[in-house]
Protein backbone atom coordinates (compact mmCIF):
# COMPACT_ATOMS: atom_id res chain seq x y z
CA UNK A 1 0.00 0.00 0.00
CA UNK A 2 1.17 3.56 -0.54
CA UNK A 3 1.57 6.02 1.73
CA UNK A 4 2.89 9.12 -0.17
CA UNK A 5 0.76 12.27 -1.00
CA UNK A 6 -0.63 12.19 2.59
CA UNK A 7 -1.98 15.90 2.14
CA UNK A 8 -5.04 18.39 1.37
CA UNK A 9 -4.51 17.02 -2.16
CA UNK A 10 -4.97 13.32 -1.96
CA UNK A 11 -7.81 11.24 -3.10
CA UNK A 12 -8.65 7.64 -2.20
CA UNK A 13 -8.77 5.88 1.43
CA UNK A 14 -6.78 6.32 4.18
CA UNK A 15 -5.90 4.64 7.53
CA UNK A 16 -2.83 5.89 9.57
CA UNK A 17 -0.19 5.50 7.40
CA UNK A 18 -2.17 3.08 4.80
CA UNK A 19 -2.81 4.51 1.72
CA UNK A 20 -4.92 3.34 -1.16
CA UNK A 21 -6.43 5.22 -4.32
CA UNK A 22 -9.68 4.64 -5.38
CA UNK A 23 -8.34 2.17 -8.47
CA UNK A 24 -6.15 0.14 -5.43
CA UNK A 25 -9.23 -0.65 -3.07
CA UNK A 26 -11.61 -2.01 -6.10
CA UNK A 27 -8.81 -4.27 -7.34
CA UNK A 28 -8.84 -5.28 -4.02
CA UNK A 29 -12.39 -5.71 -3.44
CA UNK A 30 -12.30 -7.94 -6.95
CA UNK A 31 -10.14 -10.06 -5.28
CA UNK A 32 -12.11 -10.17 -2.25
CA UNK A 33 -15.41 -10.80 -4.65
CA UNK A 34 -13.78 -13.65 -5.48
CA UNK A 35 -12.57 -15.18 -2.28
CA UNK A 36 -16.06 -14.74 -0.73
CA UNK A 37 -17.81 -16.54 -4.00
CA UNK A 38 -15.43 -19.58 -3.36
CA UNK A 39 -16.19 -19.87 0.59
CA UNK A 40 -20.20 -20.22 -1.24
CA UNK A 41 -21.40 -16.74 -0.85
CA UNK A 42 -24.38 -15.69 -3.48
CA UNK A 43 -27.60 -13.76 -4.25
CA UNK A 44 -28.95 -12.75 -0.94
CA UNK A 45 -26.64 -14.56 1.31
CA UNK A 46 -25.65 -12.72 4.67
CA UNK A 47 -21.61 -11.72 5.18
CA UNK A 48 -20.55 -10.57 8.93
CA UNK A 49 -18.17 -7.73 9.29
CA UNK A 50 -17.14 -7.39 12.42
CA UNK A 51 -14.13 -5.23 12.21
CA UNK A 52 -13.08 -1.47 13.83
CA UNK A 53 -13.44 1.61 11.43
CA UNK A 54 -10.45 -0.06 9.34
CA UNK A 55 -10.22 -0.06 5.00
CA UNK A 56 -10.73 -4.02 5.22
CA UNK A 57 -14.77 -3.05 6.19
CA UNK A 58 -15.21 -1.29 2.91
CA UNK A 59 -13.53 -4.01 1.21
CA UNK A 60 -15.91 -6.40 2.36
CA UNK A 61 -18.42 -4.55 1.98
CA UNK A 62 -17.98 -4.04 -1.77
CA UNK A 63 -16.80 -7.28 -2.50
CA UNK A 64 -20.54 -8.46 -0.74
CA UNK A 65 -22.72 -6.16 -2.84
CA UNK A 66 -21.26 -7.19 -5.92
CA UNK A 67 -22.05 -10.48 -5.78
CA UNK A 68 -25.48 -9.43 -4.56
CA UNK A 69 -24.86 -10.59 -1.09
CA UNK A 70 -25.76 -8.49 1.95
CA UNK A 71 -22.84 -6.99 4.70
CA UNK A 72 -24.66 -7.38 8.06
CA UNK A 73 -22.05 -4.88 10.37
CA UNK A 74 -21.49 -6.77 13.77
CA UNK A 75 -21.28 -4.76 16.97
CA UNK A 76 -17.50 -5.78 17.55
CA UNK A 77 -18.08 -5.07 21.31
CA UNK A 78 -20.20 -8.44 21.42
CA UNK A 79 -18.95 -11.54 23.07
CA UNK A 80 -20.45 -14.99 23.01
CA UNK A 81 -23.75 -15.57 22.67
CA UNK A 82 -24.44 -11.86 21.30
CA UNK A 83 -22.23 -12.67 18.15
CA UNK A 84 -24.02 -16.34 17.71
CA UNK A 85 -27.82 -14.64 17.81
CA UNK A 86 -26.64 -12.89 14.24
CA UNK A 87 -24.35 -14.97 12.89
CA UNK A 88 -27.31 -17.95 13.23
CA UNK A 89 -30.22 -15.17 12.81
CA UNK A 90 -28.42 -14.03 9.78
CA UNK A 91 -27.52 -17.73 8.34
CA UNK A 92 -24.12 -15.81 8.06
CA UNK A 93 -21.69 -18.02 5.19
CA UNK A 94 -18.52 -15.58 6.35
CA UNK A 95 -17.25 -13.95 9.13
CA UNK A 96 -14.66 -11.39 8.73
CA UNK A 97 -13.19 -10.53 12.07
CA UNK A 98 -9.87 -8.61 13.01
CA UNK A 99 -7.33 -10.53 15.06
CA UNK A 100 -7.54 -8.96 18.31
CA UNK A 101 -11.54 -9.60 18.12
CA UNK A 102 -11.10 -13.23 17.21
CA UNK A 103 -11.50 -14.64 20.57
CA UNK A 104 -14.58 -12.86 20.97
CA UNK A 105 -16.17 -15.31 18.22
CA UNK A 106 -15.03 -18.62 20.40
CA UNK A 107 -17.88 -20.89 20.13
CA UNK A 108 -20.19 -18.44 18.96
CA UNK A 109 -19.43 -19.51 14.90
CA UNK A 110 -22.37 -21.83 13.60
CA UNK A 111 -21.37 -25.01 11.81
CA UNK A 112 -20.70 -23.87 7.93
CA UNK A 113 -19.93 -20.55 8.92
CA UNK A 114 -16.14 -19.40 7.32
CA UNK A 115 -14.40 -17.46 9.70
CA UNK A 116 -11.45 -14.86 7.77
CA UNK A 117 -9.42 -12.91 9.95
CA UNK A 118 -7.83 -9.25 8.93
CA UNK A 119 -4.60 -8.28 10.48
CA UNK A 120 -5.53 -5.87 13.14
CA UNK A 121 -3.05 -2.94 12.15
CA UNK A 122 -0.99 -0.56 14.03
CA UNK A 123 -3.51 2.50 14.22
CA UNK A 124 -6.17 0.73 15.55
CA UNK A 125 -3.70 -0.81 18.32
CA UNK A 126 -2.62 2.65 18.99
CA UNK A 127 -6.27 4.29 19.32
CA UNK A 128 -7.18 1.32 21.74
CA UNK A 129 -4.00 0.66 23.22
CA UNK A 130 -4.14 -3.03 22.29
CA UNK A 131 -1.05 -4.90 20.97
CA UNK A 132 -1.31 -5.31 16.53
CA UNK A 133 -2.60 -8.33 15.88
CA UNK A 134 -1.45 -10.71 12.66
CA UNK A 135 -4.48 -13.14 11.08
CA UNK A 136 -3.53 -17.23 11.31
CA UNK A 137 -2.54 -17.92 7.70
CA UNK A 138 -5.03 -20.48 7.47
CA UNK A 139 -7.71 -17.89 7.87
CA UNK A 140 -5.72 -14.61 6.95
CA UNK A 141 -7.67 -12.12 4.86
CA UNK A 142 -4.63 -10.66 3.48
CA UNK A 143 -3.17 -14.03 2.26
CA UNK A 144 -6.62 -14.96 0.86
CA UNK A 145 -6.47 -12.10 -1.30
CA UNK A 146 -3.36 -11.96 -2.58
CA UNK A 147 -3.98 -15.77 -3.61
CA UNK A 148 -7.13 -14.56 -5.26
CA UNK A 149 -7.44 -13.78 -9.33
CA UNK A 150 -10.16 -10.61 -9.47
CA UNK A 151 -13.53 -10.94 -9.87
CA UNK A 152 -14.32 -10.39 -13.43
CA UNK A 153 -18.33 -11.21 -13.79
CA UNK A 154 -20.57 -8.06 -13.95
CA UNK A 155 -22.12 -7.18 -10.71
CA UNK A 156 -25.17 -8.90 -9.45
CA UNK A 157 -28.02 -7.21 -8.35
CA UNK A 158 -28.42 -5.30 -5.28
CA UNK A 159 -30.14 -7.23 -2.60
CA UNK A 160 -32.41 -5.45 0.25
CA UNK A 161 -30.59 -4.81 3.45
CA UNK A 162 -30.28 -6.69 6.62
CA UNK A 163 -29.12 -4.55 9.41
CA UNK A 164 -29.25 -5.02 13.42
CA UNK A 165 -30.24 -2.70 15.58
CA UNK A 166 -28.40 -1.88 18.57
CA UNK A 167 -31.39 -3.75 20.65
CA UNK A 168 -32.88 -1.75 23.47
CA UNK A 169 -34.24 -4.74 25.04
CA UNK A 170 -33.65 -8.27 24.56
CA UNK A 171 -31.26 -8.97 21.56
CA UNK A 172 -30.36 -7.00 18.34
CA UNK A 173 -33.19 -7.34 16.01
CA UNK A 174 -32.38 -7.72 12.07
CA UNK A 175 -34.32 -5.01 10.15
CA UNK A 176 -34.28 -6.82 6.96
CA UNK A 177 -35.96 -4.72 3.60
CA UNK A 178 -38.26 -6.29 1.13
CA UNK A 179 -36.04 -4.71 -1.85
CA UNK A 180 -33.54 -2.76 -2.53
CA UNK A 181 -33.27 1.22 -2.04
CA UNK A 182 -33.58 3.08 -5.80
CA UNK A 183 -31.21 6.00 -5.36
CA UNK A 184 -33.11 7.85 -7.84
CA UNK A 185 -36.56 7.50 -6.01
CA UNK A 186 -37.31 10.97 -4.89
CA UNK A 187 -37.48 10.00 -1.34
CA UNK A 188 -34.30 7.99 -1.10
CA UNK A 189 -32.09 10.84 -2.44
CA UNK A 190 -33.29 13.40 -0.42
CA UNK A 191 -32.64 11.36 2.29
CA UNK A 192 -29.09 10.58 0.88
CA UNK A 193 -28.69 14.44 0.62
CA UNK A 194 -30.11 14.99 4.45
CA UNK A 195 -26.81 12.83 5.15
CA UNK A 196 -24.83 15.24 3.19
CA UNK A 197 -23.75 12.36 0.43
CA UNK A 198 -22.00 14.37 -2.58
CA UNK A 199 -19.85 13.36 -5.01
CA UNK A 200 -16.02 14.05 -4.60
CA UNK A 201 -16.94 14.42 -1.08
CA UNK A 202 -13.95 14.17 1.52
CA UNK A 203 -14.45 12.68 5.01
CA UNK A 204 -13.39 11.70 7.90
CA UNK A 205 -15.58 8.57 9.56
CA UNK A 206 -15.38 9.12 13.30
CA UNK A 207 -18.14 7.16 14.29
CA UNK A 208 -18.50 3.72 14.24
CA UNK A 209 -18.89 1.34 11.58
CA UNK A 210 -21.21 -1.17 12.96
CA UNK A 211 -23.80 1.86 13.56
CA UNK A 212 -26.43 2.01 10.63
CA UNK A 213 -25.70 5.86 10.00
CA UNK A 214 -21.64 6.17 9.38
CA UNK A 215 -22.18 2.54 7.79
CA UNK A 216 -23.85 4.09 5.51
CA UNK A 217 -22.24 7.22 5.33
CA UNK A 218 -19.05 6.04 4.95
CA UNK A 219 -20.08 3.48 2.67
CA UNK A 220 -21.76 5.75 -0.03
CA UNK A 221 -19.18 8.05 0.46
CA UNK A 222 -16.15 5.73 -0.62
CA UNK A 223 -18.40 5.45 -3.60
CA UNK A 224 -18.59 8.90 -4.20
CA UNK A 225 -14.84 9.60 -5.82
CA UNK A 226 -13.45 12.21 -3.39
CA UNK A 227 -11.07 10.77 0.13
CA UNK A 228 -12.18 8.88 3.14
CA UNK A 229 -10.41 8.90 6.33
CA UNK A 230 -10.78 6.11 8.69
CA UNK A 231 -10.47 7.34 12.12
CA UNK A 232 -10.25 4.45 14.23
CA UNK A 233 -11.60 6.07 17.39
CA UNK A 234 -13.19 9.49 18.06
CA UNK A 235 -10.72 12.07 19.61
CA UNK A 236 -11.91 16.01 18.96
CA UNK A 237 -8.27 17.29 18.70
CA UNK A 238 -7.20 14.42 16.09
CA UNK A 239 -10.49 15.07 14.15
CA UNK A 240 -9.42 18.86 13.78
CA UNK A 241 -5.89 17.77 12.38
CA UNK A 242 -7.69 15.38 10.22
CA UNK A 243 -9.81 17.96 8.59
CA UNK A 244 -6.90 20.45 8.04
CA UNK A 245 -4.74 18.23 6.87
CA UNK A 246 -7.05 16.55 3.99
CA UNK A 247 -9.32 19.36 3.47
CA UNK A 248 -12.14 17.50 4.86
CA UNK A 249 -15.65 18.54 3.31
CA UNK A 250 -18.26 17.24 5.02
CA UNK A 251 -18.52 15.00 8.30
CA UNK A 252 -21.20 13.11 9.92
CA UNK A 253 -21.02 13.21 13.66
CA UNK A 254 -23.47 12.29 16.93
CA UNK A 255 -24.80 14.96 19.64
CA UNK A 256 -21.57 13.12 22.01
CA UNK A 257 -18.87 14.19 19.43
CA UNK A 258 -20.11 17.80 19.27
CA UNK A 259 -20.27 18.35 23.08
CA UNK A 260 -15.86 17.35 23.02
CA UNK A 261 -15.39 19.57 20.20
CA UNK A 262 -17.22 22.35 21.78
CA UNK A 263 -15.70 22.00 24.83
CA UNK A 264 -12.00 21.88 23.80
CA UNK A 265 -10.61 25.49 24.88
CA UNK A 266 -10.84 27.82 21.81
CA UNK A 267 -6.87 28.10 21.72
CA UNK A 268 -6.75 24.56 20.30
CA UNK A 269 -9.49 25.06 17.63
CA UNK A 270 -8.23 27.86 16.26
CA UNK A 271 -4.91 26.09 16.34
CA UNK A 272 -6.47 24.09 13.14
CA UNK A 273 -7.95 25.71 9.91
CA UNK A 274 -11.16 23.91 9.39
CA UNK A 275 -12.54 26.45 6.71
CA UNK A 276 -12.72 23.46 3.67
CA UNK A 277 -15.95 22.34 5.68
CA UNK A 278 -19.31 22.75 3.75
CA UNK A 279 -21.54 20.61 5.81
CA UNK A 280 -21.43 19.14 9.09
CA UNK A 281 -24.61 16.87 9.63
CA UNK A 282 -25.29 15.24 13.01
CA UNK A 283 -28.20 12.59 13.71
CA UNK A 284 -28.77 9.72 16.07
CA UNK A 285 -29.85 11.64 19.82
CA UNK A 286 -31.17 15.33 20.60
CA UNK A 287 -28.56 17.95 20.72
CA UNK A 288 -28.20 20.33 23.75
CA UNK A 289 -29.59 23.54 22.01
CA UNK A 290 -26.32 25.25 23.75
CA UNK A 291 -24.04 22.70 21.81
CA UNK A 292 -26.16 23.48 18.79
CA UNK A 293 -25.56 27.14 19.02
CA UNK A 294 -22.14 26.70 19.82
CA UNK A 295 -21.19 24.68 16.80
CA UNK A 296 -23.42 27.09 14.52
CA UNK A 297 -21.15 30.45 15.92
CA UNK A 298 -18.09 27.88 15.13
CA UNK A 299 -18.42 26.61 12.01
CA UNK A 300 -20.87 28.79 10.42
CA UNK A 301 -24.41 27.67 9.27
CA UNK A 302 -23.07 24.50 8.18
CA UNK A 303 -23.99 22.58 10.81
CA UNK A 304 -27.50 20.35 9.46
CA UNK A 305 -29.23 18.21 11.22
CA UNK A 306 -31.30 15.23 10.28
CA UNK A 307 -33.96 12.56 12.15
CA UNK A 308 -35.19 8.65 11.37
CA UNK A 309 -34.21 5.38 12.38
CA UNK A 310 -32.33 2.02 10.71
CA UNK A 311 -36.54 1.76 10.05
CA UNK A 312 -36.92 4.27 7.84
CA UNK A 313 -33.98 6.05 6.71
CA UNK A 314 -33.86 10.01 7.25
CA UNK A 315 -37.20 11.52 7.32
CA UNK A 316 -37.14 14.84 8.72
CA UNK A 317 -34.03 17.59 8.48
CA UNK A 318 -33.29 20.55 9.16
CA UNK A 319 -30.53 23.31 7.75
CA UNK A 320 -28.82 25.68 10.54
CA UNK A 321 -30.70 28.29 9.49
CA UNK A 322 -34.57 26.49 9.93
CA UNK A 323 -32.66 25.30 13.61
CA UNK A 324 -32.39 28.70 14.34
CA UNK A 325 -35.82 30.10 13.66
CA UNK A 326 -36.99 27.07 15.18
CA UNK A 327 -34.31 25.94 18.06
CA UNK A 328 -34.51 22.62 19.41
CA UNK A 329 -36.11 21.11 16.28
CA UNK A 330 -34.32 18.11 14.23
CA UNK A 331 -36.21 19.27 11.16
CA UNK A 332 -39.76 18.83 9.02
CA UNK A 333 -40.40 15.96 6.61
CA UNK A 334 -38.45 15.80 3.70
CA UNK A 335 -40.10 14.79 0.43
CA UNK A 336 -41.94 11.37 0.36
CA UNK A 337 -42.14 11.25 3.99
CA UNK A 338 -44.25 11.33 6.75
CA UNK A 339 -43.94 12.48 10.67
CA UNK A 340 -46.97 12.66 12.74
CA UNK A 341 -47.58 12.67 16.21
CA UNK A 342 -49.76 10.32 18.24
CA UNK A 343 -51.47 9.56 21.18
CA UNK A 344 -50.99 5.86 22.97
CA UNK A 345 -54.20 5.03 21.72
CA UNK A 346 -53.30 5.84 18.28
CA UNK A 347 -54.92 9.52 17.53
CA UNK A 348 -52.96 12.32 15.86
CA UNK A 349 -52.32 14.97 18.62
CA UNK A 350 -52.02 19.33 17.38
CA UNK A 351 -49.55 21.21 17.17
CA UNK A 352 -47.17 21.29 20.68
CA UNK A 353 -48.93 17.98 21.99
CA UNK A 354 -46.44 15.51 23.28
CA UNK A 355 -46.62 11.99 22.26
CA UNK A 356 -44.84 8.85 20.19
CA UNK A 357 -43.45 9.73 17.01
CA UNK A 358 -44.42 7.85 14.04
CA UNK A 359 -42.74 8.28 10.84
CA UNK A 360 -42.55 6.48 7.41
CA UNK A 361 -40.53 6.84 4.27
CA UNK A 362 -41.88 6.18 0.91
CA UNK A 363 -38.76 5.54 -0.80
CA UNK A 364 -37.33 2.93 1.96
CA UNK A 365 -40.68 0.98 1.23
CA UNK A 366 -41.88 -1.80 3.68
CA UNK A 367 -39.25 -3.79 6.60
CA UNK A 368 -39.67 -6.46 8.50
CA UNK A 369 -38.04 -8.05 11.75
CA UNK A 370 -36.08 -10.96 10.71
CA UNK A 371 -38.06 -13.89 12.32
CA UNK A 372 -39.80 -11.27 14.53
CA UNK A 373 -42.98 -9.85 12.44
CA UNK A 374 -44.72 -9.92 15.92
CA UNK A 375 -42.42 -7.24 17.26
CA UNK A 376 -42.69 -5.60 13.52
CA UNK A 377 -46.26 -5.66 14.12
CA UNK A 378 -46.38 -3.66 17.52
CA UNK A 379 -44.80 -0.54 16.48
CA UNK A 380 -47.11 0.24 13.61
CA UNK A 381 -49.99 2.54 13.49
CA UNK A 382 -51.83 4.23 10.56
CA UNK A 383 -49.40 2.61 8.12
CA UNK A 384 -46.75 4.65 10.21
CA UNK A 385 -43.83 3.17 12.36
CA UNK A 386 -41.62 4.18 15.42
CA UNK A 387 -38.88 3.74 16.50
CA UNK A 388 -39.25 5.07 20.07
CA UNK A 389 -39.14 8.55 20.54
CA UNK A 390 -41.10 10.98 22.13
CA UNK A 391 -41.59 14.42 20.69
CA UNK A 392 -44.13 17.38 19.22
CA UNK A 393 -44.56 19.35 16.26
CA UNK A 394 -44.56 22.54 16.34
CA UNK A 395 -47.13 25.18 14.66
CA UNK A 396 -44.83 24.97 11.24
CA UNK A 397 -44.71 21.31 11.13
CA UNK A 398 -40.83 20.76 12.70
CA UNK A 399 -40.28 18.14 14.88
CA UNK A 400 -38.73 18.45 18.43
CA UNK A 401 -37.87 15.25 20.39
CA UNK A 402 -38.10 14.77 23.99
CA UNK A 403 -36.49 11.72 24.74
CA UNK A 404 -36.76 7.97 24.33
CA UNK A 405 -39.81 6.68 25.73
CA UNK A 406 -37.51 3.85 27.37
CA UNK A 407 -35.72 6.62 29.29
CA UNK A 408 -38.05 8.53 30.53
CA UNK A 409 -38.51 8.86 33.57
CA UNK A 410 -42.38 8.92 35.41
CA UNK A 411 -42.48 10.63 38.93
CA UNK A 412 -45.52 10.59 41.16
CA UNK A 413 -47.32 10.62 37.61
CA UNK A 414 -45.57 13.01 35.81
CA UNK A 415 -43.59 12.31 32.50
CA UNK A 416 -39.66 13.52 32.78
CA UNK A 417 -37.65 13.95 30.33
CA UNK A 418 -33.79 12.81 30.75
CA UNK A 419 -32.52 14.76 27.64
CA UNK A 420 -33.98 18.15 28.78
CA UNK A 421 -32.34 17.66 31.98
CA UNK A 422 -29.33 16.56 30.40
CA UNK A 423 -29.02 19.91 28.21
CA UNK A 424 -29.03 21.76 30.98
CA UNK A 425 -26.05 20.24 33.18
CA UNK A 426 -23.59 19.99 30.06
CA UNK A 427 -23.86 23.41 30.09
CA UNK A 428 -22.41 23.77 33.66
CA UNK A 429 -18.57 24.13 33.70
CA UNK A 430 -17.89 21.63 35.70
CA UNK A 431 -19.65 18.80 33.81
CA UNK A 432 -17.71 16.85 30.85
CA UNK A 433 -20.28 14.84 30.48
CA UNK A 434 -23.44 13.60 32.18
CA UNK A 435 -26.45 10.92 31.94
CA UNK A 436 -30.57 11.21 34.00
CA UNK A 437 -32.07 8.43 34.07
CA UNK A 438 -34.71 7.19 36.80
CA UNK A 439 -34.16 5.25 39.73
CA UNK A 440 -36.48 3.53 41.93
CA UNK A 441 -38.36 5.53 44.61
CA UNK A 442 -40.86 4.12 47.10
CA UNK A 443 -42.88 7.16 47.45
CA UNK A 444 -42.99 8.50 43.76
CA UNK A 445 -41.88 5.10 41.90
CA UNK A 446 -39.08 6.89 40.24
CA UNK A 447 -36.85 9.95 41.00
CA UNK A 448 -34.20 11.60 39.02
CA UNK A 449 -30.61 10.69 39.12
CA UNK A 450 -28.00 11.95 37.36
CA UNK A 451 -24.70 10.44 36.68
CA UNK A 452 -21.69 13.07 36.26
CA UNK A 453 -18.36 13.20 34.68
CA UNK A 454 -16.06 15.84 35.98
CA UNK A 455 -14.32 18.28 34.25
CA UNK A 456 -10.60 18.69 35.04
CA UNK A 457 -10.26 19.80 38.05
CA UNK A 458 -13.55 20.06 39.49
CA UNK A 459 -14.37 19.23 42.87
CA UNK A 460 -17.83 18.08 42.47
CA UNK A 461 -20.30 20.02 44.16
CA UNK A 462 -23.25 18.07 44.02
CA UNK A 463 -25.46 20.91 45.64
CA UNK A 464 -24.04 23.60 43.30
CA UNK A 465 -25.23 21.36 40.11
CA UNK A 466 -28.82 21.31 41.91
CA UNK A 467 -29.09 24.63 42.22
CA UNK A 468 -27.69 25.32 38.65
CA UNK A 469 -30.71 22.93 37.59
CA UNK A 470 -33.12 24.51 39.81
CA UNK A 471 -32.52 27.89 38.57
CA UNK A 472 -33.25 27.02 35.10
CA UNK A 473 -36.03 24.47 35.25
CA UNK A 474 -39.12 23.13 37.03
CA UNK A 475 -38.37 21.76 40.49
CA UNK A 476 -39.55 18.23 40.30
CA UNK A 477 -37.01 17.64 37.33
CA UNK A 478 -34.05 18.71 39.82
CA UNK A 479 -31.75 15.17 40.84
CA UNK A 480 -32.72 14.25 43.80
CA UNK A 481 -29.40 11.76 43.87
CA UNK A 482 -26.12 13.32 42.03
CA UNK A 483 -23.27 10.84 41.30
CA UNK A 484 -19.84 11.52 39.82
CA UNK A 485 -18.17 9.23 37.86
CA UNK A 486 -14.97 9.70 35.90
CA UNK A 487 -15.51 5.97 33.72
CA UNK A 488 -19.20 6.00 32.46
CA UNK A 489 -19.91 3.04 30.29
CA UNK A 490 -19.83 4.24 26.60
CA UNK A 491 -19.94 3.15 22.90
CA UNK A 492 -17.35 4.14 21.01
CA UNK A 493 -19.10 7.20 19.82
CA UNK A 494 -18.81 8.65 23.39
CA UNK A 495 -22.50 7.72 23.99
CA UNK A 496 -23.08 6.47 27.37
CA UNK A 497 -25.09 3.09 27.84
CA UNK A 498 -27.78 4.06 30.16
CA UNK A 499 -28.87 0.87 30.74
CA UNK A 500 -25.40 -0.28 32.57
CA UNK A 501 -26.02 3.00 34.37
CA UNK A 502 -29.74 2.14 35.61
CA UNK A 503 -28.74 -1.65 36.66
CA UNK A 504 -26.68 -0.07 39.29
CA UNK A 505 -29.76 1.16 40.63
CA UNK A 506 -32.66 -1.29 40.10
CA UNK A 507 -32.81 -5.05 40.84
CA UNK A 508 -31.87 -7.29 38.83
CA UNK A 509 -33.70 -8.24 35.22
CA UNK A 510 -35.67 -4.82 35.81
CA UNK A 511 -33.31 -2.34 33.97
CA UNK A 512 -33.06 -1.76 30.53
Amino acid sequence: MSTTETTATATGFISGDRRLSAEELMARVARAATVLDGHGVGPQDHVAIMLRNDLAFLEATYATQALGAVPVPVNWHYRGQEVAHILTDAAVKVLVVHADLEAQTDGAVPAGCVVLVVDTPPEIATAFGIDAAAAPADRSWEDALDAAAPWTQEPRPSAASTIYTSGTTGVPKGVQRFSPLDPTDPAVAASLAALAIAPGMRTVICGPMYHTAPNVFAVLAGRMGGLVVMQPRFDAVQLLALVQRYAITKLHLVPTMMVRLTRLPAEVRDRYDVSSLDNVVHAAAPCPEAIKRACIDWLGPIVNEYYGGTETGAVVACTSKEWLAHPGTVGRALPGCTARVLSQDGVELGAHEIGDVYLWNEGFGDFTYRGRQEDREAIERNGLVTVGDVGYLDDDGFLHLCDRRKDMIISGGVNIYPAEIEAVLITHPDVADCAVIGIPDEEFGESVAAVVQLAEGAAGDANGLRAFVRERLAGFKVPRTIEFDDDMPREDSGKVFKGRLRARYWPEGTAI
